[in-house]
């Protein structure tokens, strides 16, 4: 549920539009009043609204919900109005009618722990995602198990000589579904830095995060072998450095002595699953706003 006051949408209130206005700037007095002066000139109504003024970067975030009356301004004219408060203070700023589904392509590879608790959450309203396509590097009947509700399926095998086309294919996607949102949903394809750069600040990774790091093939077998007290995941944006992006979310679980390595990987699905999700609403609420290496989110 949203936090600090927050009230969500009501869908059945046809007098008033919803938004949700994001912003980043270098921190002065007077932002949070221009803002508030500018929505009470249009007629909107502040539902909700959480800021963070970031010591080291001496830059200030802010995530604002609010709505207008729905025979008030025009779309066009908030972005306007926006824009110039946005350039009084060299603001970087977004705005989205909420609410809205994200639409978003989901990358895949054998594992489908994730990709399967992405379309349950989906369909029972919990993820406001619009699933425009699916892409694997296995062949449909990989999946036949899941229903995947009509969703466009790409199946799009990858070799290293086959990257750079299966990648332009993938490109095309995103950009034939208007897709805002990628997730790789334990997709085990390393992304070109090309491609990397492109989907930058709109692909989200799940992977298992272990202190200490577990690289390569059989982490959790890798974990036991080490006798680790935690296992956990990260989600994260997909960035050139593999694995480095900045985090949006992650969690961890202790684990015992008595467990195995089934046991481990039975754990560390449920922790990938729940993170996961976690980022992905995250995303969907413009909770998440990029700061170089890290991220500034807004929990609810």
């Amino acid at each position: 549920m949203p936090g600090n006051g927050e009230m969500m949408p009501d869908h059945k209130n046809r007098d008033r539009r919803s938004y949700i206005l994001t912003l980043s700037c270098p921190n002065r007095p007077g932002i949070v009043a221009a803002i508030s002066h500018a929505l009470f000139e249009l007629g909107g109504d502040i539902a909700g609204a959480q800021q963070f003024d970031e010591r080291e970067s001496r830059i200030f975030f802010m995530r604002v919900v609010f709505s207008v009356p729905a025979d008030g301004i025009a779309r066009g004219g908030l972005d306007v109005a926006l824009a110039q408060v946005a350039a009084r203070f060299g603001m970087k700023w977004s705005l989205r009618e909420n609410p809205r589904p994200t639409r978003t392509v989901i990358m895949v590879s054998r594992f489908d722990h994730c990709l399967v608790d992405l379309l349950y959450r989906w369909r029972i309203g919990e993820l406001a995602i619009e699933p425009v396509a699916i892409i694997a590097n296995h062949p449909r009947q990989t999946y036949a198990h899941i229903d995947l509700d009509g969703i466009a399926f790409h199946y799009l095998p990858v070799t290293a000589a086959t990257r750079g086309e299966q990648e332009a294919r993938i490109a095309d996607i995103v950009r034939e579904t208007e897709a805002e949102l990628v997730v790789l949903a334990r997709y085990m394809q390393i992304l070109s830095d090309g491609m990397s750069e492109w989907l930058a600040g709109r692909c989200i990774n799940i992977h298992h995060s272990f202190l200490p790091g577990f690289k390569g093939a059989r982490p959790y077998h890798q974990a036991f072998a080490r006798g680790v007290k935690l296992i956990g995941a990260t989600a994260h944006f997909v960035t050139p450095d593999l694995d480095e992006g900045p985090i949006i979310e992650q969690d961890v679980e202790r684990i015992t002595h008595a467990d195995s390595p089934d046991d481990l990987i039975r754990k560390g699905r449920d922790i990938e699953r729940r993170v996961l999700a976690r980022a992905v609403r995250y995303f969907t609420e413009c909770r998440v706003i990029p700061n170089g290496h890290k991220t500034i989110v807004f929990n609810p």
